[in-house]
């Protein structure tokens, strides 16, 4: 199986595929300044120990929440706003998701990568207007895609001129809220673009809590494991101070402080896979 061997800068110290780890991480949504900082503060002093390029993410709305009654967010200007203050602030890149065309230029003029939520994947409008931008786009394969579909996702963007294209695996849902990791999806998706696993969302029962999402979280470790084991580029990962008291995908998310000890043990896989080279059709 071919492997795509382009690499490219997310931001001028954050290269993606050429074989260093990077973490997209941040708590699920902009609650507050204050817990933007406090992750941010904390996450950067973990990966700048442990050699881990690090992003921060955090969500200005989530348009997909399972009960129209759901905390979505403080919006799209007080959302940059927050954003752009921890981007200064902490010297930090920024990732966050977009969920309509119109939202790619704002959001691009603060962060240095757009995510397009998994629910999102095929909207070609929304593809091309985040490639328009210039900036990374980063997008989450669909619970309904099949892994190799997702190279038209990819070509969407590219078609714009924007090389900057990476995947996310996060699982594939078959209803009775539940998803399944197929780690096959990984070196399959790795034939078009940089592939990053999301152990957020891989963990996640989708509205499995009663019109809210629930969550697995002590999956997290194997999952993450399993995932740098067969080669990634990165993680995504949401943490949280108090995940009982996030306000949105709280049962799925890795406290903050176990993140030390999570990110070491990812770090440790990543390299492993890193090093396992083996074709047998040869």
């Amino acid at each position: 199986m071919e492997k795509f061997k382009e690499s490219f800068n997310i931001a001028d110290d954050i290269v993606i595929g050429h074989g260093e780890m990077v973490l997209f991480s941040g708590p699920c949504a902009v609650e507050t300044y204050e817990v933007c900082a406090r992750v941010a503060e904390s996450l950067k002093e973990t990966c700048e120990r442990l050699n881990i390029q690090f992003i921060f993410k955090a969500s200005f709305d989530k348009a997909n929440r399972t009960s129209v009654n759901s905390f979505r967010g403080v919006g799209l200007d007080e959302g940059l706003s927050v954003l752009d203050k921890i981007k200064r602030e902490f010297d930090l890149s920024i990732v966050t998701d977009i969920h309509e065309p119109n939202q790619a230029k704002p959001v691009s003029d603060v962060a240095q990568a757009l995510q397009i939520p998994a629910y999102l994947c095929r909207q070609t409008d929304l593809l091309v207007a985040a490639g328009e931008t210039g900036k990374t786009v980063k997008i989450k394969r669909g619970q309904f895609m099949a892994p190799e579909d997702m190279q038209y996702a990819v070509n969407k963007v590219k078609s714009t001129g924007n090389d900057k294209v990476c995947l996310t695996e996060r699982g594939v849902s078959f209803g009775y809220h539940n998803l399944v990791v197929d780690m096959r999806a990984l070196p399959t998706m790795r034939q078009y673009a940089p592939v990053v696993f999301d152990v957020t969302h891989s963990v996640q029962q989708p509205g499995g809590a009663g019109g809210s999402s629930g969550g697995q979280k002590e999956f997290a470790p194997y999952l993450a494991r399993a995932a740098g084991a067969v080669g990634v580029d990165g993680f995504f990962i949401e943490t949280h101070p108090d995940p009982s008291k996030a306000l949105s995908d709280g049962p799925n998310m890795v406290p903050l402080h176990k993140m030390n000890e999570f990110l070491t043990m990812s770090k440790q896989a990543f390299d492993l896979g890193q090093q396992a080279k083996i074709d047998l059709n040869d």
